[in-house]
């Protein structure tokens, strides 16, 4: 008897993960999210359809119709990480935040799903909602375990560390083994070096996407004297702000950068567009990285469209698709681990 296997991918955004799945051989029925911005490119892109609804108003009974006539039913999960962040620190014990993954955990309870992934930050791990989350897996049955994942060693371009959950009524659920070592790492270079020069402010006539911020005439002196990899501190005392000449100022080296040719990039960020939010400097030309080279650095294929032909592209919108996907090439490593667990229990 033939397997067949459906898949639910709650918090889904811009189709980062679902596309990763589909790439891999795992089929998606649906992606679930309250941002009414990612039906378009989640749509667009994916064979699966979009429906713009809070997860504290979907159901067991919801999902269900999705798994109708399936096999294995898989439950995929991205609660959105800034209550966990190291970026939004002060704000991560907010318990109406953690609201997300309880809602997720309830999802689980009510549809029963066969096999279960979760991603986030590692950060995750030290809240108390983590270790009632497991406590609810246990409660279910579920045979689980959890990796932190160094997106590098799966051929990410990116410095980005994540915590990758899997849970099933199969069996323990084994990461696939790293594709990447630090000798074959991807970098900045071989990931967005070959996408036409642009000015700050300037998009390119062929791909709407690939268009970078401006810059004020203060921050344009400052990316000229920016070195790739350095920091402010690379500056003349004339070109700093006021917060870097403040001692306070010396803890915050990772704004105003550079990044490096033949190195992997920093984590990309919703406000990645931006050469004061972190190093998002290219490495070469005099602004900050576009909304395209963010895109593919997340390994969205160049052609991901996130914004549809008759609507403008704001940069603040784009960036915030971008910057909360999950990067698809993680999410191909979660899908061919469901897989090869699959096939190794039926």
């Amino acid at each position: 008897m033939a397997i067949s296997i459906s898949t639910v991918d709650m918090f889904c955004g811009a189709g980062g993960l679902t596309y990763g799945f589909e790439q891999a051989g795992l089929p998606v029925k649906a992606g679930y999210d309250i941002d009414p911005a990612c039906k378009f490119p989640y749509e667009h892109n994916n064979k699966a359809k979009f429906l713009l609804q809070d997860v504290q108003n979907v159901s067991g009974l919801d999902l269900a119709e999705h798994f109708s006539g399936s096999s294995i039913k898989v439950l995929a999960g991205c609660a959105p990480c800034q209550p966990f962040s190291s970026y939004s620190r002060p704000y991560n014990d907010r318990p109406s935040k953690w609201k997300l993954l309880q809602d997720f955990a309830r999802l689980i309870e009510e549809c029963e799903p066969d096999i279960i992934s979760m991603e986030n930050v590692l950060q995750l791990k030290l809240h108390s909602v983590f270790q009632e989350f497991i406590a609810q897996l246990k409660k279910l049955n579920y045979c689980f375990e959890y990796y932190e994942v160094n997106c590098l060693d799966y051929g990410i371009p990116q410095s980005r560390k994540r915590l990758v959950l899997f849970a099933s009524r199969f069996g323990k659920i084994n990461l696939i083994a790293p594709t990447h070592n630090p000798d074959t790492y991807q970098t900045v270079r071989q990931t967005i070096e070959n996408l036409e020069p642009l000015s700050a402010g300037q998009a390119s006539p062929i791909d709407r996407l690939h268009r970078s911020s401006k810059l004020s005439a203060l921050n344009l002196r400052r990316i000229r004297a920016s070195k790739p990899g350095g920091t402010w501190r690379d500056w003349p005392q004339d070109l700093m702000a006021k917060c870097h000449i403040k001692k306070s100022g010396k803890t915050y080296p990772a704004v105003y950068g550079r990044m490096k040719w033949d190195k992997p990039s920093p984590t990309i960020t919703t406000q990645c567009f931006g050469f004061g939010n972190g190093r998002f400097g290219h490495p070469e030309q005099d602004r900050a990285i576009s909304l395209r080279e963010a895109a593919l650095l997340q390994t969205f294929p160049p052609t991901y469209q996130f914004v549809a032909p008759d609507e403008p592209v704001l940069f603040s919108l784009v960036g915030r698709l971008i910057g909360n996907a999950v990067p698809v090439k993680l999410g191909q490593v979660i899908a061919h681990s469901i897989l090869n667990h699959i096939h190794q229990f039926n």
